[in-house]
């Protein structure tokens, strides 16, 4: 199938879901000065932190100190994930643009991740959406385990349904699909858009791809055949999920965008600044970031 080139959002997640499955703490400055590298990057969309309990996420501890130390872009949205009202109490205090709640579509990945069933994980969330969205706040949403768990492994597409229709109902304006195991193929991923977006329109969705089978390119290229326009990535591809075991990393902005440049695709994002702003936050963590751009990186002469 031939693809026409057409606009692509690419909607950053590393400053969150790629930092929060790392044992390496970097400096909040240090998080602050990277944030602001992707804000000039071209990038729209940066989700910056998480506002979970530090307990649960050490790694974005200092959540509050960075959402009020980056620099404001105009034309910038700045998320942070949202688990319950109290943390919406904190997002809001440090004037966060956008609120990202999140489930399963598991009931195992959603015990481990959140610690209740699904059906009592939707009451929490449909009162911090209700709160964020009387606060003037854009809601976007998560599903994990969309392809599959790594507790109960496939999982069925009523599934995705079910609480994607709950999380719409609530007033979120978005939801994320996760592919939280990277499990995926492009012939799942085609069969299950298949039905969804009989359900949904793909304007309503993105796709959030994990690499660990090196799949997540192909997937976004089957989504693009499908429609979907929005895709979830991470720097070098930082990250994965610290509830889920096998989550590697996401799927790297940089990998994304070179195939989408490629191709035509119109996304805003500099390729330039983008490789420096991987270049900067790779010596923070300890170890050369997984990307097959920034392997690339290393070998040329």
């Amino acid at each position: 199938m031939r693809i026409e080139p057409r606009s692509i959002c690419i909607k950053e997640v590393g400053p969150r879901d790629g930092l929060q499955n790392e044992s390496v703490f970097v400096d909040t400055q240090d998080k602050i000065a990277w944030i602001n590298q992707l804000s000039h990057s071209g990038l729209s969309y940066i989700e910056i932190t998480s506002f979970v309990h530090p307990k649960w996420i050490p790694a974005l501890a200092d959540a509050a100190e960075v959402a009020q130390g980056i620099e404001r872009v105009p034309g910038v949205t700045y998320a942070a994930l949202v688990p319950n009202a109290r943390g919406l109490e904190r997002a809001l205090a440090a004037n966060i643009d956008e609120v990202s709640i999140f489930l399963s579509a598991s009931e195992g990945h959603n015990q481990s991740n959140i610690n209740k069933s699904i059906q009592e994980t939707l009451p929490i969330l449909g009162e911090t959406a209700r709160e964020a969205l009387a606060a003037g706040k854009s809601v976007r949403g998560y599903v994990s385990t969309v392809f599959g768990c790594p507790f109960e492994g496939a999982v069925p597409v009523e599934n995705v349904i079910r609480v994607t229709e709950a999380l719409f109902e609530m007033g979120v304006r978005e939801v994320s699909l996760g592919d939280t195991i990277g499990v995926a193929n492009p012939r799942q991923v085609h069969d299950v858009l298949e039905v969804l977006l009989k359900h949904f329109d793909a304007g309503q969705l993105a796709m959030h791809f994990h690499d660990t089978r090196g799949m997540a390119v192909a997937n976004v290229l089957t989504s693009i055949e499908m429609g979907m326009s929005i895709f979830d990535s991470s720097v070098g591809g930082l990250g994965g999920c610290p509830y889920a075991p096998g989550a590697s990393g996401n799927l790297a902005t940089d990998d994304l965008l070179y195939m989408l440049d490629g191709m035509g695709m119109k996304t805003g994002v500099d390729a330039e600044k983008l490789k420096a702003a991987a270049l900067f936050i790779q010596p923070k963590m300890g170890r050369s970031l997984p990307s097959h751009s920034m392997q690339a990186c290393q070998t040329e002469v």
